[in-house]
C-alpha cells in the first residue's frame, strides 16, 4: 500500500488528477448547500427567476463567446511547443475585443425585440427588466468564464478549478445571506449579476500579471494574428458548446413561459441532483479521453477495444447504485430542500432512469471527439438539440415538469445511440456496456 501511495504521489498527472477531483467536489458540495439555504429561506417564485436567469446566462453566453474559450487552450498549446507564449497576450486581446463586439449585438438584438415581446412570450411582465439586466451583464459573464480558461492555459488549473466551481458562487451566497437579514429577497438575481462584474474584474488583474510575465525562449519574431483566424478556429468550440448547453435550457424555458418561475425552481433541484450522475460519467470521460486519442493515433485497436470496455463498466458500476439510491430515496432527498419539492419526485426518477440507460453507452460522445469526427459529433448533437425542441414544445405543455424531463432523457439517448451506432459500423468498436 505504501508502495502504491508513493507511485500516486510521484506521478505529476494522477496527483493534479486527484485534487482537480477534490476542487470539483467541493465546488458540488457547496452549490448544494447554496441551494438547500436557498429553499429553505426564499420563495421558489424567486429561486426560479435566478435559476432562470443563471441558464438564460449559460445559453447567451456561449453564443457570445464564440468558442474563444476553448480556442485560446488550443493557441496556447501550439504556442508553447513553438516556445513562443509571448504571443498568447494578442490572442487574449482580441478574442476579448470579438466577444465584447457580440455582446453589444445581443443587447442591440433585445432592444429590437423590444418590452412587449419578450413579456407576452414569456407569459410575464416584468421578466423584460431581468433579461435586460442579465444582457448588459453579458460581457463580464464572459470574460469571467474566459478568463477562467486561460487560467487553465497558462498552468494555473488549480485557480481555474477554484473559479469555475467555487468562486463564481461566493458573491451570491454572500449576497443571499445580506439580503435576506434585511429582507431583500426579490434583489437576488442582481446580487448573482454583480459578482460577474467584480470577478471579471479581479480576475483579469491577475490574468494580466500572468502574460506579461511570460517571456519567449525563441527569438521573438512579429506576426499578427487576426480576428479572422481567431474566428475560424473558435467558432466549431462554439457550436458544440451552444448545442450542449440548449440541451439543458429549452425545458427551463419553455418551463418558464408555461408555468412559471415556481416550476422552474422544482425542476432545477431534479435537474441538480441528477448532475451528480453526470459528475460521475464526465469524471472517467476526462480520464480516457487522452488515451483514446493516443490509442486511435497508434491504430492500437485491441488495447483501445479494452480501455473502452473498462471504462463502460466502471461507469455503470459506479452510477447504478447511486441512480438506485435517489430513486428509492427520492421522496426524502426532495423534501429535504422543502416540503414543497416534493412535486418533483416523478421528474427526478425519469431524469435517473434516463441517465442510468445513457451510462451504458459508456464514451461514446468523447470517442468522437478523441479521434477526429468533431464536425460528426456537432451534427449528431444538432439533431439531438432539434429533437429536444421538439419534444419541449409539445410535452412541456401537456405534462409540465415531466414532460420537460422526458424531453431530456429522449434526446441524451439519441445523441448517445447515435454516436453508438457511427462508431461500430465505422470502427467496429462495441461502446455499448458488454
Amino acid at each position: 500500500m505504501n508502495t502504491i501511495l508513493k507511485k500516486i504521489k510521484s506521478n505529476v498527472f494522477i496527483m493534479q488528477s486527484i485534487n482537480t477531483m477534490i476542487l470539483r467536489i467541493m465546488g458540488i458540495i457547496l452549490l448544494f448547500g447554496f441551494t438547500l439555504f436557498l429553499t429553505h429561506n426564499y420563495s421558489p417564485k424567486i429561486i426560479g427567476q435566478y435559476d432562470f436567469i443563471r441558464t438564460y446566462l449559460l445559453v447567451l453566453g456561449s453564443l457570445c463567446m464564440l468558442g474563444t474559450d476553448q480556442s485560446i487552450l488550443y493557441f496556447a498549446g501550439i504556442l508553447n511547443s513553438e516556445k513562443r507564449t509571448v504571443r498568447l497576450r494578442q490572442i487574449y486581446l482580441k478574442s476579448i475585443l470579438m466577444f465584447l463586439i457580440s455582446s453589444l449585438i445581443a443587447i442591440l438584438i433585445l432592444l429590437i425585440l423590444g418590452n412587449d415581446f419578450i413579456n407576452s412570450f414569456f407569459n410575464d411582465n416584468k421578466i423584460y427588466i431581468i433579461i435586460f439586466k442579465a444582457t448588459i451583464t453579458i460581457f463580464f459573464y464572459c470574460l469571467t468564464l474566459f478568463n477562467t480558461e486561460v487560467f487553465r492555459a497558462l498552468d494555473s488549473i488549480y485557480i481555474a478549478e477554484l473559479y469555475r466551481n467555487t468562486l463564481k458562487y461566493f458573491s451570491v451566497i454572500i449576497g443571499s445571506v445580506i439580503l435576506l437579514n434585511i429582507n431583500k429577497q426579490s434583489y437576488l438575481v442582481d446580487v448573482f449579476l454583480l459578482g460577474f462584474f467584480i470577478l471579471s474584474i479581479v480576475s483579469t488583474i491577475f490574468i494580466f500579471k500572468l502574460l506579461w510575465k511570460k517571456k519567449d525562449e525563441v527569438v521573438p519574431r512579429f506576426e499578427d494574428i487576426s480576428l479572422k483566424f481567431i474566428f475560424h478556429k473558435s467558432y466549431p468550440f462554439a457550436i458544440s458548446s451552444m448545442g450542449i448547453f440548449l440541451l439543458s435550457t429549452f425545458d427551463v424555458f419553455f418551463l418558464k413561459k408555461y408555468f412559471g418561475d415556481s416550476t422552474v425552481a422544482f425542476y432545477t433541484v431534479a435537474i441538480k441532483l441528477m448532475t451528480i450522475l453526470s459528475m460521475v460519467i464526465n469524471v472517467v470521460n476526462i480520464t480516457v479521453s487522452a488515451k483514446i486519442a493516443e490509442l486511435f493515433s497508434l491504430k492500437n485497436k485491441k488495447e483501445l477495444i479494452k480501455i473502452i470496455k473498462n471504462s463502460s463498466r466502471l461507469i455503470f458500476i459506479l452510477t447504478l447504485p447511486m441512480s438506485f439510491i435517489i430513486c428509492v430515496f427520492s421522496e426524502k432527498i426532495l423534501t429535504f430542500f422543502g416540503p414543497q419539492y416534493f412535486v418533483a419526485k416523478q421528474t427526478l426518477i425519469i431524469l435517473i432512469f434516463g441517465q442510468c440507460i445513457n451510462s451504458l453507452f459508456g464514451v461514446a460522445p468523447i470517442y468522437l471527439n478523441m479521434t477526429g469526427r468533431q464536425h460528426l459529433f456537432q451534427f449528431i448533437l444538432i439533431f439531438a438539440v432539434f429533437t429536444n425542441l421538439v419534444l419541449n414544445s409539445i410535452l412541456v405543455p401537456m405534462y409540465g415538469i415531466e414532460g420537460a424531463a422526458f424531453s431530456f432523457s429522449i434526446s441524451m439517448f439519441l445523441w448517445n445511440l447515435l454516436s453508438s451506432i457511427y462508431i461500430y459500423k465505422k470502427d467496429k468498436i462495441n461502446v455499448f456496456l458488454n
